[in-house]
């Protein structure tokens, strides 16, 4: 009897570990976790969109949202495996490709009219406007610019827009005197009276727009475009590359919800800001929104087409590459192999339709 006993209890046992053991292994192969890298930005609102309502899990992943204040900070931990895809600007882009072996698979959307130098509103840099009949919404001279003092994240898109403003001018980054910090830094230095320009992307260019700071100059004024680029490991990709197509199958879910609704998104927009440490109000979501443009599934299909040549998107990084090669920020052999666009590629969106 007491064997019988002794051996319903362990036959009990061995069934429930065996139950866990099954579930346990079921969950994991329904939701496989994926560290992601972002920013407090514009391109962040969709993955934390798509957890807040459960798309990653519906695709059979689970994202791990790790925060990061600069790209290049998030290019720093790539080779530490820290995340795996993530979103990310141009610039950083080029260097986690040259350095780390990371790959451009998408778009996130358009930063170039949130990359802005901004002066205090009595600035003599306001005085002269158009000084450069080809940028006619530019403010400052070379006379009044040469020799300033500017705070600026380096090697970052606020780089580019700082650099693209002061080559409208006919100066270059020698001309002036460059502090680098990063963007929370830069507002509260500046805010301090430190600097005669700072250079800012959103969100907290909108914090120094509440200030009353203006805008001297953006990427898109200056005559540049730049692009928020979703960024993936190589390796990690070549490997798994379905599952880097769910990761963009949910983000292109939330760019098809940021298309049809837009605006009406703010007061979401505005909980995710407040999640990643931000306040913004619903009016300054709202232009933060509109102010992001973002391309569908179809849309990003044929900017990435190379079949008939460079493709948009490999034209758009080129112009970046080229003007960090001009300022010495990249060696000639680095910027001729960057120019090939050989991290740029459209095998992962093209899988998107196919998974399930």
């Amino acid at each position: 009897m007491r064997g019988l006993k002794y051996w319903m209890v362990t036959s009990v046992m061995i069934v429930t570990l065996f139950i866990a053991f099954v579930f346990a292994v079921a969950a994991q192969e329904i939701h496989q976790e994926l560290d992601t890298a972002w920013m407090d930005e514009n391109e962040t609102f969709i993955p934390w969109y798509a957890t807040q309502h459960g798309w990653d899990k519906a695709e059979g992943i689970e994202l791990n949202m790790l925060m990061f204040d600069t790209g290049m900070a998030q290019m720093e931990t790539l080779p530490a495996k820290e995340w795996v895809l993530g979103g990310t600007g141009g610039v950083p882009m080029m260097f986690g490709a040259l350095r780390h072996n990371a790959y451009l698979i998408a778009i996130g959307n358009d930063e170039s009219m949130t990359n802005a130098v901004l002066v205090r509103p009595d600035s003599p840099i306001l005085n002269v406007k158009g000084a450069n009949p080809a940028y006619p919404d530019v403010y400052g001279s070379a006379d009044t610019v040469r020799g300033k003092t500017i705070l600026v994240t380096t090697i970052s898109s606020g780089h580019y827009a700082m650099s693209l403003w002061l080559k409208a001018l006919g100066l270059t980054d020698k001309d002036v005197v460059i502090k680098n910090m990063d963007p929370a830094q830069c507002v509260a230095a500046f805010e301090r009276g430190i600097g005669d320009a700072v250079v800012l992307w959103a969100p907290q260019m909108y914090n120094g727009l509440k200030k009353g700071w203006k805008v001297a100059s953006d990427v898109k004024k200056a005559g540049g475009f730049i692009l928020i680029v979703l960024a993936g490991d190589k390796e990690f990709c070549d490997n798994n590359p379905e599952v880097v197509a769910k990761f963009l199958k949910v983000y292109f879910r939330g760019i098809d919800l940021v298309r049809k609704d837009g605006v009406k998104l703010a007061p979401d927009y505005v909980e995710f800001l407040r999640w990643a440490g931000l306040n913004m109000s619903d009016e300054a979501a709202k232009m933060d929104l509109e102010m992001h443009p973002v391309y569908t599934l179809d849309e990003q299909l044929k900017l990435f087409d190379a079949s008939q040549g460079e493709s948009q998107v490999q034209a758009w990084q080129k112009q970046l590459v080229q003007f960090f090669t001009s300022l010495g920020k990249l060696k000639q052999e680095e910027g001729s192999q960057l120019e090939t666009g050989y991290y740029i590629t459209d095998k992962f969106l093209k899988l998107v339709p196919t998974v399930k």
